[in-house]
């Protein structure tokens, strides 16, 4: 199995520069927000191992929240460029592969940044500016993008075998029909028109790592348990304290920035969205949300990595970031469908999933005991989230018209052929499929 990794680069912007840059983001794109593939900058497509990647500014779209919400002034925070993406295997060695292939490009990208001059080091430049994420999920740990295309191309190919066909196969026994199908992917595959990879092994010091993980988080929880449980009263009072008096900032967005965000979506069947937003003032919101992300992050790598994040199946990639000194969150998904849909599937599915992590943040809808209402406020909870959502300058995403649902078909699919026995009621399930 070859594991899925992260990288985010974010760098504060020359003073007057956003807007030049965005510029240069633009030509990047083949329709707005969506990058070409080829484009001349940075031509995705030429990186086998990178599912999604953005580019953006990343800049504080509500810049008076804490003063409205707390009187008090919130810290200024520079627009900056932010360049994130996730792959398969290690992001060190896909950086190096940005920079073997697509240098001049991000020397210009990066030339609008503070610290980025024309000798400077590019790719210790690079790692010097990397964020990592407080939690980090996929969708399938182990699903590689050779992997996706792959199977794709086999659907596709019996789905046109069996329209060619439909004759001869339609009155067929099912058992019938999947040895045609076994003997056409056979012929394929030794013409060169089909290409099924064997996975490659499991690095052995991920495989360790990700043991000691699973094992060291419960244990570690374990041992604080009865500390945790001495202060679960005291915490139960300083938590209600604050949801009492925490003020709500969910005013409905700009139409202009409604704008500006509609034009950025909907080109694909998946979409991205980018949040930044302030955490709520104090140690005590601040060691709350740090340990909830940090809970999440264990759930995501070692529980929710088959499909599911909880109960919601739409989302290819997603991150939580700490910035700021940990006094602000990023948050950037990779979903299937609209915003809105996204939107209602999480409040109608895990509401309460939603206000454990963004209750946290300044002016988020009115939660009680971390879990209740919050979210369950709907039009509060969309205004909320649309005041902090940025525009995405650049997305790409190596799969276009692909959902998280036929990435799982596909691979049922690759599955059923690939088994040695099925019964009658096996194949015609897989048959269904196609």
């Amino acid at each position: 199995m070859t594991p899925q990794s992260s990288f985010m680069i974010v760098a504060p912007l020359v003073v007057g520069q956003a807007q030049p840059l965005r510029d240069l983001l633009a030509t990047m794109n083949s329709r707005p927000g969506t990058a070409d593939p080829e484009n001349a900058v940075i031509p995705f497509r030429r990186f086998t191992r990178l599912h999604v990647a953005r580019l953006f500014v990343l800049e504080e779209l509500a810049p008076d929240d804490m003063r409205d919400a707390y009187g008090v002034p919130g810290p200024v925070w520079p627009p900056s460029l932010a360049f994130l993406g996730d792959c398969d295997g290690p992001a060190e060695q896909l950086l190096a592969e940005f920079v073997a292939q697509a240098e001049p490009g991000l020397r210009k990208i990066f030339s609008f940044c503070q610290g980025f001059g024309a000798g400077t080091d590019l790719m210790a430049w690079m790692r010097a500016h990397e964020t990592p994420p407080a939690a980090l999920y996929a969708n399938w740990q182990g699903r590689t993008v050779r992997q996706i295309r792959e199977e794709d191309a086999l659907r596709n190919a019996l789905v046109g075998y069996l329209a060619a066909n439909r004759d001869s196969v339609v009155d067929a026994e099912p058992a019938a029909v999947r040895a045609r199908l076994l003997t056409f992917v056979g012929q394929q595959r030794d013409k060169g028109n089909l290409t099924l990879t064997e996975p490659e092994p499991t690095p052995p010091e991920w495989q360790r790592n990700d043991l000691l993980h699973a094992i060291g988080v419960p244990i570690l929880l374990l041992l604080l348990f009865p500390f945790l449980l001495l202060y679960l009263p005291i915490f139960a009072w300083q938590l209600r304290s604050r949801e009492e008096t925490d003020a709500e900032l969910v005013q409905r967005p700009t139409a202009e920035h409604l704008r500006r965000l509609a034009e950025l979506e909907d080109h694909d069947v998946t979409n991205q969205f980018s949040a930044f937003g302030s955490v709520k003032p104090g140690l005590f919101r601040l060691a709350t949300v740090t340990f909830l992300l940090w809970l999440l992050d264990y759930a995501a790598r070692h529980i929710f990595n088959r499909g599911y994040l909880t109960r919601v199946a739409t989302i290819h990639f997603a991150r939580w970031v700490f910035l700021d000194g940990r006094k602000r969150i990023l948050f950037c998904s990779n979903y299937d469908g609209s915003l809105e849909s996204y939107m209602d599937d999480f409040i109608n599915k895990v509401a309460w999933g939603l206000n454990l992590v963004f209750s946290n943040g300044v002016g988020y809808p009115k939660s009680r005991w971390l879990v209740i209402g919050g979210a369950k406020d709907e039009q509060k909870f969309k205004h909320y989230i649309r005041r902090h959502e940025l525009p995405t300058e650049v997305w790409y995403k190596a799969y276009p018209g692909l959902t998280t649902a036929d990435l799982a078909r596909n691979a049922r699919i690759r599955e059923g052929l690939e088994r040695s026995d099925m019964s009658d009621a096996e194949v015609r399930d897989w048959l269904r499929l196609f």
